[in-house]
């Protein structure tokens, strides 16, 4: 499954790369298209800031069900790995969401 899990990783990232190395060179934006993007993209932020932060009010009650759930679970192994998986999950998810703005303007170039 990792293996997998690293030709899909692998595979996006080469798909990525040859998508912004074969991009043309970028033209100059004048300051009416800019404000006229930034006016359209200001919505969209909106929602972005808004599902970012609801998804972490979910993450952290489903983080804090697990937590109790991983206590209470004894000497239950089955059940302290699923709780201790939906930690990592609820972990990797948060990171992905709250690193995804660095990430585009990492790729962007700005």
């Amino acid at each position: 499954m990792k293996k997998g899990l690293i030709n899909i990783i692998l595979g996006v990232l080469s798909v990525f790369l040859v998508i912004f190395s074969s991009s043309p060179v970028r033209a100059a934006i004048s300051p009416t298209d800019q404000a006229t993007f930034d006016q359209i993209l200001q919505p969209v932020l909106r929602i972005y800031d808004f599902v970012k932060y609801a998804a972490t009010v979910v993450a952290a009650l489903f983080l804090v069900f697990a937590a109790i759930s991983y206590m209470t679970s004894g000497s239950d192994q089955k059940k302290r790995d699923s709780n201790k998986f939906m930690i990592g999950s609820i972990v990797f998810g948060l990171v992905i969401i709250w690193a995804t703005p660095f990430i585009i303007n990492f790729i962007l170039g700005q």
